[in-house]
Formats: C-alpha cells, structure tokens, sequence
C-alpha cells in the first residue's frame, strides 16, 4: 500500500481565498485586519515560522505588527509587548511565538493578553470555549487539522481518533474539536502519551492517528493499523532539517498521510489569518 497526501497547500488556499474574500468586505467598513507577533529571543526556526506569517498578510490583504523582545531582556519586556498590543487598536489578533527562552514566563504572558485578540486561540478563557463547544478562536494547528480531514473528504464521524501527545497547543484541543458536535467532528477520540504502557496497542487501533508529541519519526509502521489515516501534527527541527513526527516508511501501511513537507504548516498559517479576520469582523462598524 501506498498511501495518498495530505497535502497542507490545497487546503491553506481554499481558507485564504475565504480570507482575502472577507478582508474585502472589511475594507468597505474601512476596516484592515492586522495581526500581531511578539518573538521572544533569537530561535531560528521561531524567526522563519514569524517571517511566514508576515508574508501571508501582506499576500492577503493583513497589515502585520511585530516585537522582538531580546533573550535577555526580561519578562517584564514580554509582558509591556503584550500590554502594548492590548491597546493597540490596529491590532485586531496576535500571537507570542512559542516557544519562549528560558526565563520567560509563557504563561503568564499568555494569561494578560487580550482573549479577543487571541490569534492562537491559547488563552485559558479561548480554550474553555473550546471545552464547552462555545464560539471562539479556536487553535490553529488543530484547526487545521480539521480542515485537512474534511478537504480531502475523510469523515471522523464516529471513528475511531488516536491522538499521540496531550499538549496544550496541539493534542488536547484536537481531541477536544474531534470529538465536539458538528461538521468534521463527532468521533471517539482517545488521548495517550508517554505513561501509557505500550502504547501501541491503542495506535494500532485508530482509524485516524495523530502524531502531536515533536518527537522526531516517533509512529513507525508497526504501530499503524493498515489503510488508517495518519497525520503527523508535530514537527521538530534537527539542524536545517524539519522532521515530523510520523517516520515516511509509514506510508507504505497508511491509506492517507501528511508529507514531510507541506503538511500541517500550511494550514496552520492559513487558521492563524482567519483568526485574525474573525477578531477585525467583531470590531467593524
């Protein structure tokens, strides 16, 4: 068996082409959305994720507002950035790029921000949302996620979800939006992790199986059941080398699996600008 792509590329289009098509009707409200980053530090990888983001705003209409905040600067630095884009009503949705040095207090950071102005749908008020199946930003890489799945036509109803990992950026809220009422939802998901005894076992039971831990080429071929979907949510990066967290040869037991490049990035940029978009409609006149 060879399996089929879950290309991110399609996907990202369709959801911006929506968003390009919504700026527009902001702009007759002569209203711009604008997104917001705070990058902590000189991380390489986290300076090329941010660089992505600005390019897609200034491709679909966004303006973009950016803070570096140097590694050694503080998190009293961190926290006048946020306080900074709280006020800022160009600033319709931003985000602190994760993660932060050490030193840094990510969570406290994250707990000032603005909920409404949440582009990563991370906040504790924004995830609680999420929990009680209630309107809100919802978390981008889960998003889409999400989106994936529906995009190439593979239903979760009622099946089978094995999400590897319980992170609260990835793993919990996918398992929180896959098994939510609604479209592209509905399934039985199951959480594991690390304390799990053999873990496998209940990999090789997924009808969908989700990589969300950052370990390099952790789900290996025997622990995939043949034909399942697997899509691998976390990513790593060894040198200039980005590696997922499903190693390739799973693709020949898979029926669908994301690429090692041009999976779930895509997306996730594309969830980030809607979010955004959905923050600037709450503010049009």
């Amino acid at each position: 068996m060879t399996a089929q792509l879950l290309e991110g590329g399609p996907v990202a289009d369709s959801v911006l082409a929506e968003v390009r098509a919504r700026v527009e009707d902001l702009a007759g409200s002569g209203v711009t959305p604008g997104l917001g980053t705070i990058l902590v530090g000189d991380d390489g990888p986290s300076a090329s994720y941010v660089r992505r983001k600005h390019e897609a705003c200034q491709q679909n209409g966004l303006r973009s507002f950016n803070a570096e905040i140097p590694a050694g600067a503080g998190q009293a630095a961190l926290l006048a950035a946020v306080d900074e884009f709280n006020a800022d009503p160009a600033v319709d949705g931003y985000l602190i790029q994760h993660p932060v040095p050490d030193g840094f207090d990510f969570g406290e950071a994250l707990a000032r921000m603005d909920p409404a102005k949440d582009a990563d749908g991370l906040h504790p008020m924004n995830l609680g949302k999420l929990v009680l199946q209630q309107e809100g930003p919802v978390p981008c890489t889960p998003a889409g996620i999400q989106a994936m799945l529906t995009h190439y036509g593979i239903d979760v109803a009622g099946r089978n979800v094995v999400v590897v990992g319980r992170g609260p950026t990835l793993g919990r809220p996918l398992a929180l939006l896959l098994s939510n009422r609604g479209p592209g939802a509905d399934a039985a998901v199951t959480v594991v992790h690390s304390r799990v005894p053999d873990l496998a076992a209940y990999s090789r039971a997924a009808d969908i199986l989700v990589g969300a831990l950052g370990v390099p080429n952790f789900i290996q071929p025997d622990m995939v059941k043949p034909g399942a979907v697997v899509v691998s949510g976390g990513i790593t990066w060894e040198g200039r080398r980005l590696l997922p967290d499903v190693d390739e040869s799973v693709g020949e037991v898979a029926s669908w699996i994301t690429p090692r490049l041009g999976g779930v990035g895509p997306t996730t940029v594309a969830m980030l600008l809607r979010n955004t978009v959905r923050a600037a409609e709450h503010r049009a006149p």
